[in-house]
C-alpha cells in the first residue's frame, strides 16, 4: 500500500512539473502537425497554408500540414481528438464540418465538444460559381433554367452534410426548384470536375475560386453574405439577386484536443492574433475573398455554440442526412 501511495505522489509531482514547464514557456520544443478536414486547393486548406510558415517561424518551430480529406470532416476530427492534447497536433477546420456535421451523421465518432477552441482565421460567406458554357448570367437565369430543366443542373460539394450541400438545398426551397446534388472529398476535387464542365456550379467560399472567375472560366452569380466581397464588388449578394434569406457564411478556425493546457492554447492564440493583424496577412485574406477575422478561444467557443443551434434548424428544414 504504501509503495502505491508513494507512486501516487511521484506522479502527481511529475504532472506539476510537467504543467509548470509548459507554463513556463517550453511549448514548443517540437514540429506542430495541423491536420487540415479537407483536401488540398479548398478555402480550408488555403487557411492551414497561410498561417503555417508565419506561425511556424513565430513559434521557432516546423509547423507541418497534414491534408486528411474524408467522412464530412469526421477522419481529420478523428485523429486530433484522439492525438495527445498537448498542442503538437492541431485541427484546421471548416465550420460546415463543425457546426453541421454533428447534426446530420448518426452515431458520429466526434463531437464540437472533444476540441479545444484556439482561434478564426478566416470568414467568408459562399459564392454561387457556375461553369463555362452554361447559358446563365444571373442568379434570376440560374433559377429560371433550373425550373424549366428540373433535376437537371448539377451542384458539387465538398461533402454531405457540408455547409455547399445545405446551402444548395436552401436554394431549392427558397427558389422552388430542384437540382442534383453531387458530393466530392473537399473543395478541391469539386473544383476540378466543376472546371472540367461535369458538374454545373458550386458553392464555396471565394479563395479556391478567384483565379478561375478573374479569367472568365467560371462566373460568379451571387455571394450569400450581408455585403458584397471587396474583391468581387460587381457580384451582387443573395439578397439583392432576390433571395433574402439565402444567408450562409463560413469560418475557418484552430482546434485542439479537449484538456489541452491553457498555457499552450493561450500561446497558440496569441501568435495567431499577432501575424494575422499583418498587413500582408489581411491583403492576401482580402484579395482571396475572405477576411482575416480573428476570435479568441472564448469568442470562437461561444461563436461555435451559437452556430451549431443555428445550424440545427436550417439541417431540419431541409431534411439533409448523410449517406
Amino acid at each position: 500500500m504504501l509503495n502505491f501511495q508513494r507512486r501516487q505522489i511521484l506522479l502527481t509531482l511529475l504532472g506539476a512539473c510537467t504543467g509548470g514547464a509548459i507554463a513556463q514557456g517550453d511549448y514548443p520544443n517540437k514540429p506542430i502537425t495541423l491536420i487540415v478536414s479537407s483536401a488540398p486547393g479548398g478555402t480550408t486548406d488555403i487557411a492551414a497554408r497561410m498561417l503555417a510558415e508565419p506561425l511556424g517561424k513565430a513559434l521557432g518551430q516546423t509547423v507541418v500540414v497534414d491534408n486528411r480529406a474524408g467522412a464530412s470532416g469526421g477522419i481529420a476530427a478523428s485523429v486530433v481528438k484522439r492525438a495527445e492534447p498537448d498542442g503538437y497536433t492541431l485541427l484546421m477546420q471548416y465550420s460546415g464540418y463543425h457546426v453541421i456535421t454533428p447534426h446530420v451523421v448518426k452515431n458520429s465518432p466526434w463531437e464540437a465538444k472533444d476540441f479545444q477552441a484556439v482561434a478564426n482565421v478566416l470568414s467568408a460567406p459562399q459564392v454561387i460559381v457556375v461553369r463555362e458554357g452554361l447559358p446563365v448570367k444571373t442568379l434570376a437565369d440560374l433559377i429560371a433554367y433550373a425550373k424549366a430543366n428540373p433535376g437537371k443542373l448539377t451542384y458539387a460539394s465538398s461533402g454531405n452534410g457540408s455547409l455547399q450541400h445545405v446551402t444548395g438545398a436552401m436554394l431549392e426551397q427558397q427558389a422552388g426548384v430542384a437540382m442534383t446534388h453531387v458530393p466530392y472529398k473537399g473543395t478541391g476535387p469539386a473544383l476540378q470536375d466543376l472546371l472540367g464542365a461535369q458538374v454545373d456550379l458550386t458553392f464555396g467560399t471565394p479563395p479556391p475560386f478567384m483565379p478561375f472567375i478573374q479569367s472568365g472560366k467560371l462566373r460568379a452569380l451571387a455571394v450569400t453574405g450581408a455585403a458584397r466581397v471587396a474583391s468581387l464588388p460587381t457580384v451582387p449578394t443573395a439578397a439583392e439577386a432576390g433571395l433574402p434569406k439565402l444567408d450562409a457564411t463560413s469560418w475557418f478556425a484552430v482546434f485542439a484536443p479537449a484538456k489541452t493546457p491553457k498555457p499552450v492554447i493561450d500561446k497558440l492564440s496569441a501568435e495567431i492574433a499577432r501575424l494575422m493583424a499583418t498587413p500582408a496577412f489581411k491583403q492576401k485574406a482580402t484579395e482571396l475573398g475572405a477576411s482575416a477575422d480573428f476570435m479568441s478561444p472564448q469568442q470562437l467557443a461561444d461563436h461555435s455554440t451559437a452556430e451549431l443551434a443555428r445550424w440545427s434548424q436550417v439541417v431540419k428544414a431541409a431534411k439533409i442526412q448523410a449517406d
